[in-house]
């Protein structure tokens, strides 16, 4: 993975927040994404969000897995703590640093490849364990990385820039969390920063999992048969002198809309996304009317965006398990380590 540092350039008339901190203090190496790539849309929300909670870097952990959505954490907090798992595997990642750490603030950042396939199982146990982190999923539909399959958010009936339909029914993250149990569900639209922001910093300030589904539009080309641009014809008919790409410049889709309110959305293909912005009067706070919701909304072609469900009284991972208060990382060797004895009494009480 390419990193490209930023220049340290602090001027004087940028805004500080309350701990001394200016937005570009919470930015990262520069993206090597593609040019209008939703992801770096949401790495800006981010960035946003975690200035505006005044959060200190050296306090956050994030963590994330392969794919393109899984590069976005070395875009921002570039001094934060940060982890990169295998493919499909940060939940366990973060399972187990939240439950040796609580202190940090836990940011996982996925994508649908990462988290509904290869991932699923673990997405499933982060889920229902309400281990307390927020989950960014970066929702394109396609594997960018391999240019352009249909992964398992695709909707029934979608394109692929090949020409191919997709058939089989995709996996919706919203529901399958209410499904799980999950305390905090939201979805946005990675160019509707001014809903992305507020969400992010609720399920920042959540205690338990917070999943966050964002609809990140994929621009980049796919690497299909018959182009004479495509991997494989380069690779057999010329002498490749750098292993680079090339995408053209496409510009970032915005959006803004009323509570209540629909709103088409043309990506970049040409196909067009309904947006739905839930209501003022929306209730967060019913599992089943919020399932009901989405499954009706679902049913007439549209994405509800805008917190969707919040339990926040729900006992986090660590309270299940009866924890200890102090973080583990804080307590003694004799006491994490109390010897033979204590192990020996432990273990009579599973005999």
């Amino acid at each position: 993975m390419t990193h490209i540092p930023k220049p340290r350039i602090r001027h004087p008339s940028l805004r500080i927040n309350a701990v001394g901190l200016t937005r570009r203090d919470y930015e990262g190496s520069m993206s090597t994404l593609c040019a209008g790539c939703g992801h770096d849309s949401i790495t800006a929300a981010i960035i946003e969000a975690a200035w505006e909670l005044d959060l200190e870097p050296r306090t956050v952990a994030k963590l994330s897995g392969i794919g393109c959505s899984s590069k976005t954490p070395t875009y921002f907090l570039g001094t934060a703590h940060g982890f990169n798992a295998v493919h499909g595997r940060m939940p366990s990642i973060g399972t187990g640093a939240q439950a040796t750490n609580p202190d940090l603030t836990y940011i996982g950042v996925s994508g649908d490849g990462d988290s509904l396939a290869i991932g699923l199982g673990q997405l499933c146990h982060v889920i229902r364990r309400n281990v307390d982190m927020v989950y960014i999923l970066e929702n394109n539909g396609v594997y960018g990385l391999t240019k352009g399959q249909f992964s398992a958010s695709a909707d029934v009936g979608s394109r692929a820039k090949r020409g191919q339909v997709n058939r089989q029914q995709p996996i919706d993250p919203a529901l399958l969390a209410l499904t799980l149990g999950a305390t905090f569900v939201a979805r946005s639209f990675s160019g509707d920063k001014a809903q992305l922001v507020p969400i992010l910093k609720a399920g920042i300030r959540h205690r338990g999992f917070a999943l966050v589904d964002v609809i990140s539009p994929c621009v980049a080309f796919n690497d299909h048969e018959g182009s004479t641009k495509s991997y494989r014809y380069t690779r057999e008919n010329l002498e490749e002198a750098v292993d680079a790409d090339f995408t053209l410049p496409t510009a970032g889709i915005t959006a803004s809309y009323e509570p209540g309110s629909v709103r088409a959305v043309t990506l970049p293909d040409g196909s067009v996304v309904h947006f739905r912005k839930v209501p003022d009067e929306f209730d967060p706070g019913n599992r089943d009317r919020v399932y009901a919701y989405l499954r009706e909304r679902q049913g007439a072609g549209e994405i509800p965006t805008g917190l969707l469900y919040l339990d926040p009284d729900a006992p986090d991972h660590r309270d299940t398990l009866e924890t200890v208060s102090t973080s583990l990382v804080d307590l003694p060797f004799e006491e994490l380590c109390p010897g033979r004895e204590a192990l020996e009494r432990l273990l009579t009480d599973f005999r």
